[in-house]
C-alpha cells in the first residue's frame, strides 16, 4: 500500500537477505521510521512493544523471529527457547501461536545445516499467503460493500480500531474490501473510531485512508451508536484477533459495544479474518479466549504531536487514581451477521466456518 506516494509492506527481508525490516508502527501517524530485526529477541521485543501489531502480522512477525534464531543458533534447543519467547510477548492472537507452531513442526525434524535457509522461506511463504488472504477478502468484501449502496450518497461504512494493511503483510482485512470497492469506482465514506486507549483507528487507519484517498471521518469511541441510531452506518467491517470455531469474535476492546448497537439499529456487522485468525480448538470466546492486559500507563497517558512538530505524552488522569488496561474483548456470534474470509462469506457458526475450511477444522 501507499505511503508518501510510494509503495511499502509492512515486513520485508533486508538486502543481506537475513535481517528482518519493519514499520514502526508507533511513531505513527506523524513519524515514520522503519527499524531492523537482526535477532530472535528483536524480534520478540518489536511484537511486545506494538512497534508491529495486527493478528496477521504479529503471526509473520513471529515466523521470521523463528528464522533469525535459526539463523544464530539451528539447534533444537534454541528453537525451542525462540518458540518460548516469542509466544510469551501477546496472548491474545491467535496467528502467532499458529504461525510459531508451523515453524516449529518444520524445522526440529530438520537437518540441522538447512535449517536457517528452511525457516527463512517458510516465513516468507506465510507472509505470501497472507497477502493472498487479504487480496481475497477484499474482493469478497467488496461485494457487500456494493449490495450495501443505495441511492447516489456514499455507502458510509465504521470500522474499529487498526485492520488495514498496518496490521498484516499488505492490504488488510476489514479495511481489504474498503481498498478493494474504491479502486472498483465505489463512494465511500469511513467512520473511523479513534480507539481508545492507544489510538490506533485516529492514528493508523486514518493514516492509511489518506494515503489511498478514501473519504474519511474520525469520531470518538462512544459515537457509534447514535451513529447507527440516524442511519448514517450502512454496515460495521472489524478485524479478529482470534475467532472460535463457533463463531465468537476477540477483536480490540469496544468492538463487542459496537456489535450491540449495530444488532438494536439493525445494521450488518461483519468480521474479515483470515483463516489462519481461527482457533479451531475453542468454541466459547468468553470463557476460553485469554484477554491481554496491557500497561495502564496507555490509559492514563496519551502520546500525540506538540505544537512543535515534536513529540510528547501527557498525562489524563489526576495523580493517586488508578487504572486497568483491558486490551480486547469478545464479541458472541448471535452478533455477527457474517465472516469475511478468503473463501468467501459464511454465517458466525461452527457450521458456517466447516463448510468454508473442511481441510482447516480437524
Amino acid at each position: 500500500m501507499r505511503i508518501n506516494g510510494r509503495d511499502y509492506r509492512t515486513i520485508w527481508l533486508d538486502a543481506d537477505g537475513r535481517r528482518v525490516r519493519v514499520i514502526d508502527q508507533t511513531g505513527l501517524p506523524h513519524r515514520f521510521e522503519t527499524r531492523t530485526l537482526a535477532s530472535c529477541e528483536d524480534a520478540a521485543e518489536a511484537i511486545s512493544a506494538m512497534t508491529v501489531r495486527g493478528a496477521p502480522l504479529i503471526g509473520v512477525t513471529g515466523a521470521y523471529g523463528m528464522a533469525l534464531a535459526a539463523w544464530s543458533d539451528p539447534s533444537d534447543a534454541a528453537i525451542e527457547s525462540a518458540h518460548a519467547a516469542l509466544l510469551a510477548t501477546r496472548p491474545t492472537a491467535v496467528n502467532l501461536r499458529w504461525a510459531l507452531d508451523r515453524l516449529r513442526a518444520l524445522l526440529l525434524p530438520a537437518p540441522v545445516s538447512g535449517r536457517a535457509d528452511l525457516a527463512y522461506a517458510e516465513a516468507a511463504k506465510i507472509a505470501e499467503e497472507d497477502v493472498a488472504a487479504c487480496q481475497a477478502i477484499g474482493r469478497f468484501g467488496a461485494e457487500l460493500i456494493h449490495q450495501a449502496r443505495l441511492g447516489e450518497g456514499p455507502v458510509n461504512i465504521l470500522t474499529h480500531c487498526n485492520a488495514g494493511w498496518l496490521a498484516t503483510v499488505d492490504w488488510g482485512t476489514a479495511l481489504a474490501p474498503i481498498y478493494t470497492a474504491a479502486r472498483q469506482g465505489a463512494p465511500i465514506h469511513v467512520w473511523v473510531d479513534e480507539t481508545r486507549p492507544r489510538n490506533q483507528g485516529a492514528s493508523l487507519t486514518a493514516f492509511e485512508l489518506l494515503g489511498e484517498d478514501v473519504p474519511h471521518t474520525i469520531i470518538a469511541d462512544n459515537a457509534g451508536g447514535h451513529l447507527m441510531q440516524h442511519g448514517l452506518v450502512d454496515l460495521v467491517i472489524v478485524g479478529s484477533d482470534r475467532t472460535t470455531r463457533a463463531g465468537d469474535v476477540c477483536n480490540k476492546i469496544g468492538t463487542y459495544l459496537k456489535a450491540l448497537a449495530a444488532h438494536d439499529n439493525g445494521v450488518p456487522f461483519y468480521v474479515a479474518l483470515p483463516s489462519s485468525t481461527v482457533d479451531w480448538r475453542i468454541a466459547d470466546g468468553v470463557r476460553d479466549i485469554p484477554i491481554e492486559e496491557r500497561s495502564a500507563r496507555e490509559v492514563t497517558h496519551i502520546s500525540g504531536r506538540g505544537a512543535d512538530g515534536a513529540p510528547i505524552e501527557i498525562q489524563l488522569t489526576p495523580d493517586g487514581s488508578t487504572a486497568r488496561n483491558f486490551g480486547f474483548d469478545v464479541t458472541p456470534s448471535r452478533f455477527v451477521t457474517g465472516l469475511i474470509t478468503e473463501r468467501g462469506v459464511c454465517p458466525a457458526t461452527e457450521e458456517g466456518l466447516r463448510g468454508l475450511f473442511p481441510d482447516l477444522c480437524g
